[in-house]
């Protein structure tokens, strides 16, 4: 009964939210997957038309609306850019869970998310398994600064060349912090993330020095939990309901200053989708909870140069700096705002000469679960963002979101381009290291 009250305020919701709509096409100039496929359905237009009405489609062909529902990145291109300010990504968002409860999940996408990554031990121990015998199927691809490819045919890894699994994830290194605030009178509590933990430790090691430096306090529990982004873009509420409060549960009684990430993607969960999912929750205490963290949430890029306060330094250019450009995160940029602290960290290491590159801002192609689904779209939208790098003339790009820095390095190695692929947190630790 109550999932059918939950499915029922989801409904509701959903009508309401849809009235804002015009039609009137201008997310069509802005989407990066309508200007790879041409296709009206892709579009925001199209989906949020398919959807009106959606109680009567749910019950003619529920699977074809889920499929057009799920062809989409979830880059938030469309509503940053909606001249009615429709919120197309909760319009996006609840219909994948109105359709998911209504046709269910299939029993492989139950058993990855509920068994495995709703449960933060099951999840660590098979990444873990997985990095252990990686070698065993991957083979570092020559030349290409840390990227692999498969050593046989896979149906997920096809023609990828993706950045491996860490031998040793952050957890095992760093298990647990609490450490009080010096100088800066910030204490912070740091959400790690799938990605960082499992994939880019060095990022998270590297925002340790950070926080070290500026004498800022840092907490951060044991056995964090993913924050739930697969499992909601996936429509599957039940699982995402459940690493919400496992996440609550480790952090609070919220008695730090800011709740701190380094996943673009995370810091937009966390602050938006939260709340959107948790409204009207059942479980006690839940939306105010919720309400109070994501408050208090802040990309690191934001912690450091608005909150520490630092600020840029001008470096001339000469021919022995390397050039090095930005890509904007969509979760970062149009979902949060955060475009100019990303840059003034870049711009304070000396050893970088800092050039845009023409549209930073367009999607990188990724899309989390998308990128699974559609990798040859994906790969589409992505070469795009491979010749406004490769245009920058750059030797490193920097971004601030753990899923784009896989999704670029693929795209540089695939086109045999030696370019660094860094995080914004890298390149500004490292221009501390002789105030160490």
């Amino acid at each position: 009964m109550s999932d059918m009250r939950k499915l029922a305020q989801l409904m509701e919701d959903l009508n309401t939210m849809l009235a804002g709509c015009m039609r009137c096409g201008m997310c069509q100039a802005v989407c990066p997957l309508f200007s790879v496929t041409r296709k009206e359905s892709d579009v925001a237009r199209g989906k949020l038309a398919m959807l009106d009405g959606l109680l009567n489609k749910m019950f003619e062909n529920p699977d074809r609306v889920f499929e057009h529902l799920n062809r989409c990145l979830l880059c938030g291109s469309c509503a940053v850019n909606c001249p009615s300010g429709v919120k197309v990504l909760d319009i996006f968002i609840k219909a994948r869970a109105i359709l998911t409860a209504f046709i269910g999940l299939s029993t492989e996408k139950k058993i990855i998310l509920r068994n495995i990554l709703a449960n933060p031990v099951n999840f660590d121990k098979i990444l873990e398994l997985v990095a252990r015998y990686q070698r065993f199927f991957v083979k570092t691809v020559s030349n290409i600064p840390g990227t692999s490819c498969a050593r046989v045919a896979s149906p997920i890894l096809k023609q990828r060349h993706f950045v491996p699994l860490a031998p040793n994830p952050f957890h095992r290194i760093v298990p647990y912090l609490n450490t009080p605030a010096g100088k800066s009178g910030i204490k912070i509590a740091f959400f790690t993330g799938c990605l960082i933990d499992k994939v880019f430790p060095n990022v998270a090691q590297a925002a340790l020095r950070v926080f070290s430096f500026h004498e800022v306090g840092v907490f951060m529990p044991q056995g964090q939990g993913c924050c739930g982004i697969p499992s909601i873009s996936l429509g599957d509420a039940k699982s995402f309901e459940k690493l919400l409060i496992y996440n609550i549960e480790k952090y609070k009684p919220f008695d730090f200053d800011h709740l701190v990430t380094l996943c673009a993607t995370c810091t937009a969960t966390i602050k938006k989708i939260w709340p959107l999912m948790a409204s009207g929750s059942l479980v006690e205490n839940l939306e105010s909870d919720v309400e109070k963290l994501s408050k208090k949430v802040l990309d690191i890029n934001q912690l450091v140069v608005s909150k520490i306060g630092v600020k840029t330094k001008n470096h001339e250019n000469n021919n022995e700096k390397k050039i090095i450009t930005y890509h904007d995160p969509c979760h970062l940029k149009k979902s949060l705002g955060v475009s100019v602290e990303p840059r003034t960290l870049i711009k304070l290491n000396k050893h970088y000469f800092f050039r845009e590159m023409p549209e930073a801002d367009w999607c990188c192609g990724m899309g989390g679960s998308f990128n699974l689904q559609h990798y040859d779209i994906s790969s589409s939208i992505g070469e795009r963002k491979r010749n406004n790098i490769k245009a920058s003339g750059c030797s490193a790009v920097a971004t601030a979101c753990p899923a784009c820095m896989i999704q670029l390095s693929d795209m540089l190695s695939k086109s045999n381009d030696k370019i660094e692929v860094k995080h914004t947190i890298e390149i500004y630790a490292d221009s501390l290291k002789e105030h160490y």
